[in-house]
């Protein structure tokens, strides 16, 4: 049960095309290169990342901000009096 000849390879593609048709299989194409890019710089922009030293971390913690949508109890009450 090998490969098959070149003309069962063939009837395969005629069969595929007329499935799919040649616009889905360019977009799949296309979609597909895109994905193997992306792939290569993820892993290009990992090593490049590894091969650099570590940036030193902000010693001051982030400024808490209070939501808008809360509402401070004790200056509603203070508010009512």
């Amino acid at each position: 049960m090998g490969t098959g000849s070149w003309l069962h390879w063939a009837i395969l593609l005629v069969v595929v095309i007329l499935i799919f048709g040649t616009k889905k299989l360019g977009n799949v194409g296309s979609d597909l290169g895109k994905a193997v890019k992306g792939f290569k710089d993820g892993i290009k922009g990992e090593e490049d990342k590894a091969a650099a030293p570590a940036a030193p971390a902000a010693s001051t913690p982030p400024a808490q901000v209070a939501d808008k949508s809360t509402i401070d109890v004790e200056a509603k009450e203070k508010s009512k009096q």
